[in-house]
């Protein structure tokens, strides 16, 4: 199961800087099925790697930092804050997404380095 953590890990953090950029270049045109399923799999990975990590809890195995924890609910937090804050115009609404999955990009990164 860790394996499958550190390998879902390397994806969440592709997946939020790819739906990022997409969604931040495409913030002048408006967003497309292509960039809504992007933000979408970039948000469900999060979630299952979240879940991931919740399992190895359940099995013992626990971080060497704390700060681990910090980065993984922060980047939790971030990819959904969008959904509560984000304004109703499309174009901004968009930054908002872009924005946070970068955040969450960021956070991911830094929660791969406080694992090993």
């Amino acid at each position: 199961m860790l394996a499958v953590h550190h390998v879902n890990a390397v994806l969440v953090i592709a997946a939020c800087f790819v739906a990022g950029i997409l969604a931040l270049v495409a913030r002048r045109r408006g967003a497309g099925r292509g960039i809504t399923h992007a933000i979408s799999l970039a948000q469900t990975l999060v979630v299952a790697q979240l879940l991931f990590g919740l399992i190895l809890l359940a099995q013992h195995r626990r971080a060497h930092d704390r700060l681990h924890y910090a980065y993984g609910i922060f980047a939790l937090l971030a990819v959904f804050a969008p959904f509560l804050y984000a304004p109703a115009d499309p174009r901004a609404r968009l930054l908002w997404f872009a924005v946070a999955l970068l955040l969450a990009g960021v956070l991911g990164i830094r929660a791969y380095t406080t694992a090993t």
